[in-house]
Order: C-alpha cells, then structure tokens, then sequence
C-alpha cells in the first residue's frame, strides 16, 4: 500500500480509502446503494486493513446512521490503527434543527455520530455539502469548538466549489481556527469537473483531495460498454448517479478495455491508477460491496501507467477549453508582456490545458 499526508497535517493514510456507503441492509428508492451485512462488512474490513488501507469513510446519512453503526459494532481493537472520517449536514430526522451546518447541528450530529461508531473521537469530521443557510463563520468556529475539545482530530468539507473552500480558509487563518485539511469531491475519468477551479485551488493551498466515486458510479467498473448494458443487479442499474455523459464515457471505456487488456488486470483497476497519478490527490474512496471488488481495487496501487496509456486517458476525457482557464493559458504561454510584438505560440482553442 502507499501513503501520502492527509492535508498539511502529520498524519499518513492510505491511497485507497475504504468507501462504506454501502453497508446497511436497507436498500429503498430513498437510499439505492447499500445491502452489506454486518458479518459482509466485518470481513471486508479485515481484508482492507490486511491489504495496508488505514483510511474509511462514512456519514452519517449513509443508511440513516446504518453505516456508522456497523463499523461501530466491528471495528473492535482495529479503531485505534485507523484514521476514520465521516460527515455531517443531512437530514436526520423530522427535528426543524436536525439538519444543515448550524452550531446545533454540529454539537448534535458529532455526539450521534460518536455514539453509533463507539469512538471516543473522530479523526476527519467533514462537512457533507455547502450550506448556504448558516454564516460559514459559525460552521468553523463549532468545528474548531470541536477539535479542541478533543472530540475530532481535523475536518475537511466535501463538495464544495472552489470559491467556497477559499473563503472557508481565510476565514480560518483571520480567526486562527483549524482549518479544512481535505475536500473530498467526485473525481473519475468520466467526471474531471473540478480540475476547472476545485483542484487548481486545493493544490495551492495544500488541502488533500480525497475522491468520491472513482468509477463513475459504476459506470467504469467494466460491466458496461457500447454493446453491453449494466447488470441488472449493478448500482448503476439502480441510480444513474452521478450523472455521466454516456457519449463521452463509453469513449473512455473503450481506451480502457484496450489498456486493460495489454496489461491484463482489470478495468477499475486502470481507471483508479489512472487517478491516484493525478496531481493534489490524496486518496481514492472505494466504495465496496464485495471481497472481489476490494481484491480488484487494491491492485490499481500497483499498476504503473505508461506515459502513452496515460497521454490516451487524458485525451479521450479532457475537459473542453472554458474561459478564463484558456486565456489564462493562451497568455502564460506567449511569456511576453502585454503590448510586445511576438510570434503566437503554437496554441488551439480546444486544446488548451483548463
């Protein structure tokens, strides 16, 4: 296994992080992706801490508090190893506050949170969207709350734009609170969205990126291509979540059935190789349902991709040029200033890098 710093922090995790949305035995049109057992659960577990994986994810939405209380009922003596994160921000129940990123909210949803996982703390405690009801200010100044007391070791926040994730942190550094160390946010092959603004402003502030949904919800996972539909059993069969251009991604798979069969391993297992090599990723969530699907995951850690393999990716799923990245690019590139006569670089509106 391989292990990079979790933000700026000193503490290490896993390149794979072990996704646990799915465990919880109630699968409904309210909650599609789930069904492990408790004894499923367990034995994935035990298989990715065995593979080296010291990383899991959970929220407390996930089965609605299901998850975490699983992982509560078989982490056992194997939590003190682990550095385990989960979120708050959703509806819990019916209560007016039970909901969103209010100091009510947060003090509430952490207690719960404690309490279903049987943790005294929890090491990555991140807010599970942006919400645009509470003053962002009073959202870190209870999480900060939170982490001096000891209950949480550092937070992060997921989904959030890039525009959001920077004023959260000048927002922290003006009042000296802790700061979001990680945003998790969907990345895949087929999703590259946040290259744009996300990414470029998560690596120039040295804040981990933790990746939601590497296959494309099941989209790359190699059950599917232009002749074949999802397994009716799959998740994507299910939900079509998140949402993927079809055109663009059976394009993508078609590149990595090709590498996947030069290298003869599997096709999840290119597409999660190909992002561990992306620039500000910290850790890819694997979301699991079975032993076979974590075997197939574990082996992307070791596949060295060509230059080659990785120039075809790039190719066939780039993002189209959007301004201001391209006259950003067309001017860092000409290296004169402004008012100076100079040959044009060499340079095409569709291929300018974002």
């Amino acid at each position: 296994m391989q292990y990079a710093r979790l933000g700026n922090t000193g503490a290490l995790v896993s390149r794979l992080c072990l996704g646990t949305m799915t465990f919880g035995t109630d699968v409904s049109p309210s909650q599609p992706i789930g069904g492990v057992t408790r004894e499923a659960a367990d034995q994935i577990i035990g298989k990715a801490i065995d593979a080296g994986i010291n990383f899991m994810d959970t929220a407390d939405v996930y089965g609605a508090g299901a998850s975490e209380t699983i992982l509560g009922q078989v982490f056992g003596q194997r939590r003190k190893d682990l550095i385990l994160a989960t979120k708050l921000n959703g509806r819990m129940s019916a209560g007016v506050n039970d909901v969103g990123q209010s100091r009510v909210h947060v003090f509430r949803a952490v207690e719960d949170s404690l309490r279903r996982l049987k943790t005294d703390y929890i090491d990555l405690y991140q807010v599970h969207n942006f919400d645009p009801m509470t003053p962002l200010e009073e959202t870190l100044r209870a999480l900060d709350d939170l982490v001096r007391m000891g209950k949480v070791r550092y937070i992060g926040c997921s989904n959030y734009a890039g525009w959001q994730l920077a004023k959260a942190l000048g927002s922290s550094l003006r009042y000296g609170w802790s700061r979001f160390e990680t945003i998790q946010s969907y990345y895949s092959l087929a999703g590259r969205d946040i290259e744009r603004e996300v990414l470029p402003a998560a690596i120039s502030e040295g804040v981990g990126v933790l990746c939601w949904s590497p296959l494309a919800g099941g989209m790359l996972s190699g059950n599917m291509d232009r002749h074949t539909q999802a397994p009716i059993e799959s998740r994507r069969s299910r939900v079509s979540f998140p949402p993927v251009d079809e055109s663009v991604a059976l394009n993508i798979i078609d590149v990595l059935k090709e590498i996947s069969a030069m290298r003869q391993v599997a096709v999840p297992a290119v597409a999660l190789a190909w992002l561990l090599t992306r620039p500000g990723v910290t850790s890819v969530i694997c979301g699991i349902s079975r032993l076979d699907q974590l075997s197939v995951n574990i082996k992307a850690v070791t596949i060295e991709l060509s230059s080659d393999e990785l120039a075809a990716l790039d190719a066939v799923s780039r993002l189209p040029a959007s301004y201001p990245g391209w006259i950003q690019t067309y001017r860092a590139e000409s290296r004169v200033p402004m008012g100076f006569s100079s040959p044009r670089p060499s340079w095409k509106l569709g291929e300018a890098p974002i």
